[in-house]
């Protein structure tokens, strides 16, 4: 049990760092303004409807929130990966 908790509390706190990458890639395009930055402001609030509904659907059925939390990190990373080509 104790090693599930710190697993998880790891997994937290790696999604909280990598989150803040994704928020300063996102404020840097949304800076410089036009078609691109609206795009990104509609795609990340797109985004994070649809992380809600699919954590939501795993808390319901039973999933662990390791599994969410990882879920949510996978999805972040993602960003990282295209926000950093473009």
């Amino acid at each position: 049990m104790v090693g599930s908790m710190w697993k998880l509390g790891i997994e937290m706190t790696m999604l909280g760092l990598e989150a803040q990458t994704v928020i300063g890639l996102r404020l840097a395009k949304m800076a410089l303004g036009g078609p691109a930055a609206a795009a990104e402001a509609q795609l990340m609030v797109a985004e994070k409807v649809a992380a809600a509904g699919e954590a939501a659907v795993q808390a319901a059925t039973g999933g662990s929130p390791r599994k969410i939390v990882r879920g949510y990190r996978r999805k972040v990373r993602a960003n990282t990966r295209r926000l950093r080509k473009g």
